[in-house]
């Protein structure tokens, strides 16, 4: 399939992403609102920073007027999981996709784009997760635009319902993997349970809660590559 052929299928599949990140991102746009911000600031921050934990706590340090350096430090503890997922989407890469290709994909990833991407089987072409955000990133600008202008005229209720679908879309990209293969499914719950113990531990619990998604992904991802080693794919078309 071509580049371009790629490229539509992901505009195709991140149109659930979409109107996933619209309904959480109008929480965030409420957010900014309340840190001071305008409709154009909070949605080109949007554009800029892909990462709904991340810009949360950026608009939380704005209002409570943070440091540069206090807003770096956090900024790099919230979004540090995506180096394990940028670096995971670069291992299903062609050896021929240039590095320019590989730091704009950097860029690019989010949690569903990373799960969208790597359900795809053999190797990823860039086009896909290109289209992936191509689309998704709409959603995510004009959901935090709106949030910002509408304020809390919407009750928050309707705001969390609507954030619900997001996580319905995410399930629904890790479940066909783990009903294929025991070991993904194990995986699934081990995170899921290993995740919770980890919230309600003593000191475990005060660990930044992207510290312990790193600890939790290495830690699982390492044991399973130990225990159940998969063979390499053979390199695909770039």
């Amino acid at each position: 399939m071509s580049a371009g052929k790629w490229y539509l299928k992901g505009l195709r599949d991140g149109i659930p992403i979409m109107l996933g990140y619209f309904a959480v991102a109008l929480a965030l746009g409420i957010n900014a609102r309340g840190a001071g911000m305008t409709a154009l600031q909070a949605t080109v921050a949007s554009l800029l920073n892909n990462a709904s934990a991340g810009e949360y706590v950026g608009f939380t340090l704005i209002a409570a007027g943070a440091s540069y350096i206090e807003m770096f430090v956090m900024e790099a503890i919230a979004n540090a999981r995506y180096l394990l997922m940028s670096t995971a989407l670069s291992q299903r890469l062609a050896s021929s996709v240039p590095l320019v290709q590989r730091l704009l994909l950097g860029f690019v990833v989010t949690d569903e784009i990373f799960g969208a991407s790597v359900s795809v089987e053999g190797n990823v072409r860039p086009a896909y997760p290109y289209g992936l955000f191509t689309v998704a990133t709409v959603g995510w600008a004009a959901g935090t635009c709106v949030g910002v202008l509408l304020g809390n005229v919407l009750p928050a209720r309707v705001v969390s319902a609507l954030s619900v679908a997001l996580f319905g879309m995410f399930i629904a990209i890790f479940i066909p993997p783990a009903k294929k293969d025991k070991v993904v499914a194990v995986l699934v719950v081990l995170s899921f349970g290993l995740s919770f113990l980890f919230s309600r531990l003593g000191p475990l619990s005060s660990i930044p809660e992207g510290i312990r998604t790193i600890i939790l992904t290495v830690a699982l991802s390492l044991g399973a590559a130990l225990l159940f080693p998969r063979k390499e794919a053979a390199d695909g078309e770039a």
